[in-house]
């Protein structure tokens, strides 16, 4: 079988972002996902049932980490031919592209899903952008998982429009809607994990699925929360309702502001659980997603809530907005507007029929879009051809 090398930065991303992608394409190819943290991704190769290779990368700007990552990547390449390399996340696709046009690997693919120079000016977003051209330039195909990132990449001239391709509708990996699928949580088993959190039958929950950072719109939308929760106690014939935060601190990289921390800590109706291998429990307890981002490439989190049955609010950004169709699915709102969120999730609140409007298309859109097989079966006909 033809050699199939899928490569990330971080093993999550393996795990979370391609996951059993991996397993049906090891059915057509031998696959091998390479990443960092060998005892991490060994874990994650005998999960879904295909070979690891550890080269460590980092996510950050390191110059001299990153020409050993490469040259241990070409080592890698020269010695065992690959026929296809597909790269995922900027580091990985940096390092693998050019490792795979320096080695002669004749299919150079990669994956782009989300760009962190869209948050970044000055001397760093020069260099951002010509890393990516660098990306790009190497690789074969390149392959913006949404629309508006494909019309990004052009308008910022960081490729050619003939080398990129949009699977299907959006998405890296689409939706299993028979995994996340509420009807796989009895009332018995939501009144029990509510019970656990604190949260009562009645309350209305907003969730947030994904890293705990300032990108993802965290300070803005803990802070609408805090406004919307002063209100709430000023008038007792309001909604009662709860933000359950589902993911982890990442403080080295992007850390939130000192006072989102403290409210994060001190009020009593947000829930932190930290990061959660499984997240479809606490969707299935939740009402509607608040996904305020400022940057995305194609949102797993938004299609996932919505195979769960719930409408989202989120920023008019690339990916989310073409998940999203406002006031049909969930809310749009301007990233970064911290008002127009609190507007966003009053009016979630205080109209019931638009809510339950939305809740009901939420799941049956998802499913006439981005099902699974479908993108698995473009991926699969784009290796072949």
């Amino acid at each position: 079988m033809p050699k199939l090398f899928r490569i990330t930065t971080v093993p999550i991303s393996v795990e979370k972002l391609l996951g059993n992608q991996l397993t049906y394409m090891n059915q057509f190819f031998d696959v091998t996902a390479i990443s960092s943290d060998k005892k991490e991704l060994s874990r994650i190769g005998v999960d879904l049932g295909v070979k690891t290779y550890a080269i460590e990368m980092s996510r950050q700007i390191t110059p001299f980490k990153d020409l050993k990552s490469l040259w241990l990547m070409y080592c890698y390449f020269k010695k065992e031919k690959p026929d296809i390399v597909h790269t995922h996340t900027p580091k990985a696709g940096l390092i693998g592209m050019l490792a795979a046009k320096i080695a002669g690997v004749k299919m150079r693919l990669h994956t782009v899903a989300g760009l962190p120079l869209m948050e970044t000016s000055g001397v760093k977003r020069i260099l951002l952008n010509n890393i990516e051209k660098l990306t790009y330039a190497c690789a074969t195909k390149v392959y913006p998982n949404s629309y508006g990132l494909r019309d990004f990449i052009l308008n910022e001239k960081l490729c050619h429009s003939k080398k990129l391709h949009v699977i299907c509708n959006g998405s890296t990996n689409g939706i299993d809607t028979d995994y996340f699928n509420p009807d796989l949580f009895s009332q018995e088993k939501k009144r029990n994990l509510r019970k656990e959190l604190g949260i009562d039958e009645n309350n209305f929950v907003f969730v947030f699925v994904g890293r705990l950072v300032k990108d993802k719109g965290i300070n803005e939308l803990v802070s609408a929360f805090r406004k919307i929760s002063l209100e709430i106690n000023q008038n007792s014939s309001l909604t009662r309702f709860k933000l359950l935060l589902v993911g982890s601190l990442e403080e080295d990289l992007d850390p939130l502001l000192p006072e989102t921390l403290t409210e994060i800590n001190h009020n009593h109706n947000i829930i932190s659980v930290g990061f959660q291998k499984d997240v479809r429990p606490y969707l299935a307890i939740s009402n509607a997603l608040v996904f305020p981002s400022y940057r995305e490439g194609f949102p797993n989190v938004v299609m996932q809530a919505g195979a769960m049955g719930l409408p989202s609010i989120v920023s008019n950004i690339n990916g989310c907005n073409e998940i999203i169709i406002g006031n049909e699915n969930g809310i749009i709102v301007s990233a970064k507007n911290e008002i127009e969120l609190e507007t966003a999730m009053e009016k979630i609140l205080d109209n019931h029929h638009l809510y339950q409007s939305m809740a009901i298309n939420a799941r049956p859109m998802i499913e006439s879009r981005y099902q699974q097989q479908l993108i698995w079966d473009y991926i699969k006909k784009e290796y072949l051809t």
